[in-house]
């Protein structure tokens, strides 16, 4: 059943057939030709997969960053964002950067930072001078940091998958490491900005300004406060922390801001939707993979062999950091987290590899193949709103995915940036 299930697969991806059915159909043909087993299997698989009560953050969390970009979320934090570093030169990028590692505090998801706020800010840089293709280059780079920086949906889906880790104790991890990304970035937009005239973008902001902006951006920076702080209390579960979520965006939003009106709601609510059905139509099909993988003890068998290689914990950690760098050349982080950990993590287990250290490992490494074609899903956001060929998007991305890879290093490197915070809080 593996030999069918690896080749099918590969061959509907290479196909160009959607991750979720490529998994769904090859699941199906590996059941119906390499096994006793009947279809309906696969199928009650399927459902069991999403049958979880931790899976319910997800529709909530996404619901949750669309009623806040529907409520001038997006406004409010790039004008609080901007009066820190408009006025250096090459102010704008550093304003991007910014303005989405705090959006990503919100949305959680890479995809919807490239495509709101990201677009605005594209369209902001190209008038004041910036390249188009650089512009975008920069918010698909820093858009990375959305699933890395909490709330996040792909902890959530890996928490599902490794019992060792907590959605929470993943969601503290990710601060330091989604910090030093951002601050990867700076550096090379630091390095743009030097070697080009793209002078001051903006002035500096008086203290009225800067007193009403940071005043205004309160209520949406609380939320994450709001998250982490509700479920460190022990207050509410993850899955509860996200339908406060929901309640508090549309509060800010309809009485804070004032901007979310009543005849938005339908159309946050069908986007939202969308979105939901898009994530677990592969969480379900990605469950039917997993499956066949377990009754063919797959995981088993590679733990096993790791171990009788006598292999040391670091040469496991860079020996999963290529493959995984290779596999999210081709397939989205969600499909990644959802068939590749049940394989890696018990094989790390065994080596004594910190498990929240090795999460972030491969939530890094699977969210870093959304800036490499052919799948790259946020250079395909990106060239779409700002109508950049996706060839000249991919050239630019290369000196902020050099970036992203030594900040995955360190990372590797050193466990303390993605332990010693959950640790320091009790995690």
């Amino acid at each position: 059943m593996t030999t069918i299930l690896a080749i099918a697969s590969i061959v509907l991806l290479a196909l160009g057939v959607p991750v979720a059915f490529s998994l769904l159909v090859g699941s199906l043909l590996a059941v119906a030709l390499g096994s006793a087993f009947p279809l309906l299997v696969p199928i009650k698989e399927m459902f069991t997969g999403l049958d979880s009560f931790p899976l319910m953050a997800v529709p909530f969390f996404i619901l949750a960053a669309e009623l806040m970009t529907g409520g001038a979320l997006t406004e409010v934090l790039l004008r609080f964002a901007s009066q820190f570093v408009a006025h250096l030169r090459g102010g704008l990028g550093y304003t991007n950067i910014f303005g989405l590692t705090l959006f990503s505090g919100i949305s959680g998801s890479a995809l919807a930072d490239a495509a709101g706020p990201g677009s605005v800010m594209i369209r902001m840089m190209e008038q004041t001078g910036y390249r188009k293709s650089y512009a975008g280059a920069l918010t698909a780079s820093i858009a990375v940091i959305g699933p890395i920086i909490p709330p996040s949906i792909i902890m959530v889906l890996y928490a599902l998958q490794d019992e060792r880790v907590s959605v929470g104790a993943l969601f503290v991890a990710g601060f330091v490491p989604g910090i030093l990304i951002a601050g990867a970035m700076c550096a090379v937009h630091w390095l743009h900005a030097r070697d080009r005239k793209v002078g001051d973008d903006g002035q500096r902001a008086g203290w009225r300004d800067g007193l009403s902006n940071t005043i205004k951006a309160v209520p949406a920076l609380a939320l994450i406060v709001l998250i982490l702080g509700g479920m460190r209390a022990g207050i509410f579960t993850p899955t509860e922390a996200s339908v406060v979520a929901v309640f508090y965006a549309w509060f800010c939003g309809t009485f804070v801001y004032r901007t979310l009106r009543a005849g938005q709601i339908p159309g946050i609510l069908v986007r939202s939707a969308l979105l939901t059905v898009s994530v677990l139509t592969v969480i379900s099909a990605s469950a039917a993979f997993a499956w066949i993988l377990t009754i063919e003890a797959v995981p088993q068998q590679l733990s096993n062999w790791i171990i009788g290689q006598d292999m040391s914990a670091w040469t496991f950690l860079i020996t999963v950091n290529v493959l995984l760098l290779l596999f999210g050349i081709f397939i989205e982080p969600t499909p990644g987290v959802v068939v590749l950990v049940p394989i890696l993590a018990p094989a790390a287990a065994a080596l004594g590899i910190d498990p929240i250290h090795f999460a972030m490992v491969v939530i890094i490494n699977l969210t870093l193949g959304m800036l490499t074609p052919p799948v790259g899903g946020l250079l395909f956001v990106v060239s779409a709103t700002a109508r950049v060929p996706i060839s000249e998007l991919s050239w630019r991305v290369l000196p902020f995915v050099a970036a992203h890879l030594l900040v995955l290093g360190l990372i590797t490197a050193v466990p303390a940036l993605s332990t010693a915070l959950p640790r320091w809080l009790g995690m």
